[in-house]
């Protein structure tokens, strides 16, 4: 009696394995190679490749048997049992399985070869024998489920580390979205206030601030929807929100712009926010006058004021500000903003951002 000859490997879900073709022809080379390697001679005449058509047809049955059993066991516990959260009773249930049937398959095709070729009588049926040719499969068989349950392994953590990325984007896109959701009130709550205590100060400056904020307003609409806006534009926005102070504070705010390079970006707002800051929570009177200093170091935007804090916080806080633009930095790159506090200066270092678009 001939002896089985090795068995192909587990089948694959999807790709080559998804159509009736592909599976046939991959079968049917695996066969071919096996074929060659038992009997390299049997293919040099034609009478050998005859000879040979017998055990071709049955290693072909057994192979085929095999990948199909194969995929349909992945198939079957890939719906019911995870590898990422059961990985130890998968591998013993799919071990279990395939390797039952690995055994069936092979006794079962091993016995009817036996039997059509002539090798014993249905009155004489050689148990032992057969259970001892029916072996080979076997071994070969826990060969190739070692490479498909790995195979079956990767793919689904590799699906589990995708989904795990895209849950973690969508829940950074939601943390940036709700910092920039801040910007739009805070700025509109601190500007109101200003007006309000124009109002009582002097009528001609408050019409000249709203006429102005409705300008910049635009600009804060604008930036809110974007993660982040060029240092050009941000620098412009900034330059009109000192412009709209002025309205207010006239001499007593003085500041410069020096930013020569203004290539890059950096999160909408960002300045706005670091001059309310130094406005709101410093003295600033003829006195007193408060200096705000903006320029460009390198990759970093220097924003620097005269510290001078105010003795008691006269208007309201929202509490965004600074924390505000650390954590937009901190989702959007791994740079940091750097504050600097002395007796005399509050600086603030923005890294600019270098994003291709």
């Amino acid at each position: 009696m001939s002896k089985a000859k090795p068995i192909g490997p587990c089948g694959k879900k999807g790709g080559i394995w998804s159509t009736i073709p592909s599976f046939l022809i991959i079968n049917l080379g695996i066969v071919t190679v096996l074929m060659l390697y038992f009997c390299p001679k049997c293919f040099l005449s034609w009478q050998g490749i005859k000879s040979m058509i017998p055990d071709f047809l049955f290693s072909l049955s057994i192979t085929i048997a095999m990948s199909y059993g194969g995929n349909a066991v992945e198939n079957f516990y890939d719906q019911r049992i995870s590898w990422i959260h059961h990985p130890a009773k998968r591998l013993l249930l799919t071990s279990v399985t395939y390797m039952s049937y690995a055994f069936l398959v092979s006794y079962s095709l091993v016995f009817l070869y036996s039997w059509l070729q002539g090798n014993f009588t249905l009155d004489n049926i050689p148990f032992t024998t057969l259970f001892e040719y029916a072996l080979m499969p076997m071994w070969i068989a826990l060969g190739f489920m070692a490479l498909f349950t790995t195979r079956s392994w990767l793919l689904e953590w590799r699906k589990s580390a995708i989904e795990a990325e895209i849950l973690r984007n969508e829940k950074l896109a939601s943390q940036y979205q709700s910092l920039k959701d801040q910007l739009n009130p805070h700025f509109l709550f601190n500007s109101l206030n200003v007006l309000s205590s124009l109002v009582f100060e002097n009528a001609d400056k408050s019409a000249e601030f709203i006429q102005k904020l409705s300008r910049i307003y635009r600009y804060v609409l604008e930036a809110q929807k974007e993660e982040l806006i060029s240092l050009k534009m941000e620098v412009s926005f900034a330059e009109n929100y000192l412009e709209l102070q002025k309205i207010r504070f006239e001499d007593s705010l003085v500041y410069s712009l020096e930013i020569g390079n203004q290539n890059g970006e950096i999160p909408p707002l960002s300045l706005q926010l670091l001059l309310e800051n130094a406005i709101k929570h410093n003295i600033v009177s003829q006195s007193e006058p408060l200096f705000i200093h903006i320029y460009r170091k390198e990759n970093d935007l220097w924003v620097s004021n005269t510290y001078q804090p105010k003795s008691s916080q006269s208007e309201p806080s929202t509490g965004v500000g600074l924390n505000n633009i650390k954590m937009r930095y901190q989702l959007l790159s791994d740079k940091n903003i750097e504050v600097i506090q002395t007796e005399d200066e509050f600086l603030v270092k923005l890294p600019i951002l270098e994003f291709s678009t």
